[in-house]
């Protein structure tokens, strides 16, 4: 099954475009933040994630909508967005007051947990540039229409930064679709984000109006009820197991709620401890449900930007014209694998990506 309306490789100018917040990551390593008199600097953002591992895992050629408060943080940001490969014409620079009273860059403090300590992320994200974007900031007409993209992705966390951003979303989903670009939304749902904005009710409802505008939908086991509600009402929300057949049960509700989407996928994740999970992800399209091998007892490096690692293999998947089959399972290798190696953005390559998902082991290749 092909993604009906999906333009060819060539037709455009971008395979994807993404529009959300890239945060400076620092990462206090082994240690916690509340501790660490080091830390190690990365950028990342759930949609931004996506774009750069197409560019540099997938070799696809891929662009970012965003923004950044022009201060020396700001162009630290731009700098690890080249070495990332990302187009950065769309992006949007807001004068710096100073201080930061009016407008500043995002920071993410993560740390990586082990063992029975889990992993914790403490954003510092108020008043960024990114969350202050507004309809008609950006030409979405120039960037679907005179540039052209494919596929254009976005989600739940942009929706969530401010009262604008949901409707600069779906500014820009109303003119790719008006260009004939094919739509990808992740729920990725973070209750933090959405705690002083009406909370879950709120988040239900932003949610639901973009996706009734997407083509392929993406999320976690916990994204789904959780962003979108009543849709999956009915399923087991027993997490701690993993089985697949239980979840296609809810893609198959959600697509008979939401006729727009093509295609909706879940990652599936039992925590046994923060360094070992068990993973695996399945998509529903057609009909059909389609489950990628069960990973046991996976050993986690840094487990922030998995999802993301599994959204860019399957979109690539889709991109290339692989079946649904071949698209889950190239995502859920790339996820486990962007888990092997620090940071929120992936470090692997296309073969390390073919390798994993013919079988291969983990034994040295010379």
């Amino acid at each position: 099954m092909a993604i009906d309306g999906l333009r060819p490789s060539g037709a455009c100018r971008w395979d994807l475009v993404a529009l959300g917040e890239v945060m400076l990551r620092l990462d206090p390593g082994d240690g916690r933040v509340a501790t660490a008199r080091t830390f190690r600097a990365w950028e990342g953002g759930g949609e931004y994630n996506v774009a750069r591992a197409l560019r540099r895992t997938f070799g696809m050629q891929t662009s970012i909508v965003t923004a950044f408060a022009d201060n020396p943080v700001g162009r630290l940001l731009e700098d690890l967005l080249y070495t990332g490969g990302v187009d950065q014409s769309h992006v949007r620079w807001a004068p710096y007051d100073g201080v930061g009273r009016s407008v500043r860059n995002g920071l993410n403090f993560t740390e990586r947990g082990f063992g029975v300590r889990a992993g914790i992320g403490c954003p510092d994200r108020g008043q960024t540039a990114a969350s202050q974007l507004k309809v008609g900031d950006v030409d979405w007409d120039a960037i679907f229409g005179s540039e052209g993209a494919r596929c254009f992705h976005t989600g739940g966390i942009f929706a969530a930064l401010s009262a604008t951003t949901p409707a600069v979303a779906a500014e820009a989903i109303r003119s790719a679709k008006g260009h004939g670009t094919i739509v990808s939304y992740d729920l990725n749902y973070r209750p933090s984000l959405w705690r002083d904005a009406g909370g879950s009710e709120r988040a239900r409802e932003v949610n639901a109006e973009l996706v009734r505008q997407a083509d392929i939908l993406l999320g976690n086991e916990e994204d789904y009820p959780a962003a979108l509600g009543s849709t999956v009402t009915g399923l087991d929300a027993d997490f701690s197991r993993l089985d697949p057949q239980a979840y296609a049960g809810m893609l198959e509700s959600v697509l008979r709620e939401y006729p727009n989407l093509q295609l909706a996928a879940v990652t599936l994740r039992r925590a046994t401890t923060a360094s070992r999970n068990d993973w695996t992800a399945l998509c529903y399209a057609g009909g059909n449900c389609y489950a990628a091998p069960v990973r046991a007892d996976l050993e986690i490096y840094d487990r922030v930007g998995g999802g993301d690692g599994f959204t860019s293999g399957l979109l690539y998947g889709l991109l290339t014209g692989r079946d649904p089959q071949a698209a889950v399972e190239l995502g859920a290798a790339h996820g486990a694998l962007a888990m092997t190696t620090p940071g929120d953005t992936s470090m692997a390559t296309l073969a390390d990506v073919e390798r994993l998902v013919r079988g291969g082991t983990a034994r040295i290749i010379r």
